[in-house]
């Protein structure tokens, strides 16, 4: 199986802050080279859910693809975040993320509105045709409250720039008949599903654990298209409490929190996030501590 364009395993990046609540760039290129350096990523997402996009302003959101652009875009694959509810400002975000520099376009489907799979169509086409950048669809009806459905997925992968998934969706056969039909490129984007999305022909891994545990994880998916599953298997097994246990509070506080315990800290979130209880980082702390990363 060949390599997809933002190879296998990515990280929805964290965006760093200051201890006054600012982006903090130069710490932002520092976790960007941790993450490509420490944890094998084969790219990085800048200004995800994960990145806490719907709290940052377009400025921000430029400047962070540029700093991360600079600090390893010649060693990574840098997709952008411009997911919104509002089309028109979904396209000023892909544009400007294309002017900063992104190799790719991650685009969640629009939350709280519940558009129709019609205007879903209508939304990523216009997306998919603001710039020359390849995009990636985010399906997480979870967070959005509208999946993508299997017939839309199809009709989308007939444009030429829609070229792969991020599948939170959680359903596995209908991600299979969506990859039997199309050539779109599936990524889990739920770090525990990674190896069931494999089975079926998917290709890696966005992850958000793999801040903690991005060399595991790019060992497991290549072990599994290698044909090693018992070897693949093995790893998963042993790191899977830090895959799911991440998401004991919401993820991006548990990151954070996570790294400032390995002794890297990137600082707090934005209301209306709040970091987690000290139970709930405890949990974390000792799952990090205790397992093989």
């Amino acid at each position: 199986m060949s390599a997809p364009v933002f190879g296998r395993l990515l990280t929805a990046m964290v965006t760093p802050m200051t201890s006054e609540g600012a982006v903090d760039l130069h710490r932002a290129g520092q976790l960007a080279h941790k993450l490509v350096d420490e944890q094998c990523n084969d790219g990085i997402v800048v200004n995800g859910t994960t990145g806490e996009s719907p709290t940052t302003t377009d400025a921000e959101k430029s400047a962070m693809v540029k700093a991360v652009v600079e600090a390893v875009g010649s060693e990574a694959a840098i997709v952008a975040g411009v997911g919104t509810n509002d089309t028109a400002h979904t396209l000023e975000l892909a544009r400007q993320a294309a002017e900063a520099g992104a190799n790719g376009l991650l685009v969640a489907t629009p939350y709280y509105s519940k558009p129709s799979q019609a205007g879903l169509i209508e939304h990523f086409t216009a997306v998919a045709d603001a710039t020359d950048l390849p995009v990636v669809l985010y399906d997480i009806p979870g967070r959005t409250a509208t999946p993508i459905e299997t017939k839309t997925l199809i009709e989308l992968a007939d444009h030429p720039n829609i070229v792969a998934v991020k599948d939170a969706k959680g359903q596995v056969v209908e991600s299979a008949t969506v990859m039997a039909n199309t050539t779109l490129a599936y990524y889990a984007g739920d770090d525990a599903i990674t190896p069931a999305l494999l089975s079926v022909g998917g290709v890696g891994l966005v992850g958000t654990s793999t801040h903690f545990t991005g060399k595991r994880m790019h060992e497991v998916i290549d072990n599994y298209i290698e044909g090693r599953i018992d070897e693949a298997l093995a790893i998963y097994r042993e790191i899977l409490p830090v895959l799911t246990g991440v998401f004991a509070a919401q993820g991006v506080t548990m990151v954070k929190a996570g790294l400032a315990h390995q002794g890297f800290d990137v600082g707090g979130v934005r209301l209306p996030q709040t970091m987690p209880t000290p139970e709930q980082a405890k949990t974390l702390f000792d799952l990090l501590d205790r397992t093989q990363l």
